[in-house]
C-alpha cells in the first residue's frame, strides 16, 4: 500500500469522522474510486484510533472532568463531570450488544457494499435536516435527561450501516430530542470515545491473528494513518464546533444527497 494512498485514507478519515457524512462510507469507497485494493477493517480502525486521539485532545477538559467525576461517584458525590460520564454510559449498551454480536458471528463486513452506502447516505440525509430544522434548541449536557441519552444510544445502532454515519445519526437524534446544535455535536463526539476504543481493541485482536510479517506491515501502515488522521480530525472538530451554530446541518444533508445520487449513478 503506497504512502500516498495511506495519506489519502488519513485525510478522508480525519475530515469525515466527526462530520455527519459517514467516515466509514468514505473509507470503504476509497478503494472503489482509486482502484486500490480494499485496505481492510484493520486500517479502517487504526484510522479511527487517530480520530479517537484527536477527540481526546480537543475535549481534554471534558475528559478531565469526567475522570474526576467518576472518582467522586465512587465516594457517593455527583459532579457535572460524573453526570456526563453516566449520560454517555446510558447511551452505550445498544451499540456494544449489537456490534458484539456482529463481531462474534463474523458479520462485520456483510454490509460493506457501494449500494448499501448509497442508499444509507440518501435515506439518512432527510432526518438530519428535519431534526435540525424543527428540533428545539433548549437542552445542554447539563440539562439533558438519561432518557434522552438512552434514545440517542438506540439511534446509534444505525451507525452499523455504512453510509448512515455514527455522528450523523447521533446528532440527528440529539437535535430531534431538543439539544442545541453545539451540544448535539459535543455529546456525539464524547459518545465516540468508548465506541472507537472498543473497535480499537478489536483491531489489536485482528492484528494478533495475522502472521508476524503481515502484522508488522499492517501495524506500520496503520500507525501512519492514525497519526495523520489525528491532525486532520482535530482540525475538523475545531471547524465544526465553531461553525455548527451558524451553518446548521443543512449543508451536510445536501452533501449526503449529492453523494448518494452520484454513487447510485456510478455503481448501478
Amino acid at each position: 500500500m503506497s504512502l500516498i494512498y495511506l495519506i489519502l485514507l488519513a485525510l478522508v478519515q480525519g475530515i469525515t469522522e466527526f462530520l455527519p457524512i459517514s467516515s466509514s462510507a468514505h473509507l470503504i469507497l476509497a478503494p472503489e474510486v482509486t482502484g486500490q485494493a480494499d485496505q481492510g477493517p484493520l486500517i479502517d480502525v487504526m484510522a479511527h484510533a487517530g480520530s479517537l486521539l484527536a477527540v481526546l485532545i480537543y475535549f481534554r477538559r471534558d475528559i478531565g472532568a469526567v475522570a474526576i467525576g467518576k472518582l467522586a461517584l465512587l465516594k457517593g458525590r455527583m459532579t457535572p463531570g460524573g453526570r456526563i460520564a453516566l449520560l454517555v454510559g446510558a447511551s452505550m449498551p445498544p451499540i456494544f450488544i449489537v456490534a458484539g454480536g456482529l463481531v462474534a458471528f463474523d458479520l462485520v463486513d456483510t454490509l460493506r457494499s457501494p449500494l448499501v452506502i448509497a442508499i444509507a447516505t440518501l435515506v439518512f440525509a432527510l432526518p438530519l435536516w428535519l431534526a435540525d430544522r424543527y428540533g428545539r434548541q433548549v437542552d445542554t449536557l447539563e440539562t439533558m435527561s438519561f432518557r434522552q441519552a438512552a434514545l440517542i444510544g438506540l439511534a446509534q445502532l444505525f451507525a452499523l450501516i455504512p453510509g448512515a454515519s455514527r455522528s450523523g445519526v447521533t446528532m440527528t437524534a440529539a437535535r430531534g430530542l431538543g439539544l442545541t446544535r453545539q451540544e448535539s455535536a459535543r455529546f456525539s463526539m464524547l459518545m465516540a470515545i468508548p465506541v472507537i476504543a472498543a473497535f480499537g481493541l478489536i483491531s489489536l485482536i485482528e492484528l494478533a491473528r495475522t502472521d508476524g510479517a503481515a502484522a508488522g506491515a499492517n501495524l506500520a501502515n496503520g500507525l501512519i494513518v492514525a497519526g495523520l488522521s489525528t491532525i486532520t480530525a482535530w482540525a475538523a472538530i475545531a471547524v465544526l464546533m465553531k461553525l455548527v451554530d451558524r451553518i446548521g446541518f443543512l449543508p451536510f444533508a445536501l452533501y449526503r444527497v449529492a453523494l448518494g445520487l452520484a454513487l447510485l449513478a456510478f455503481f448501478i
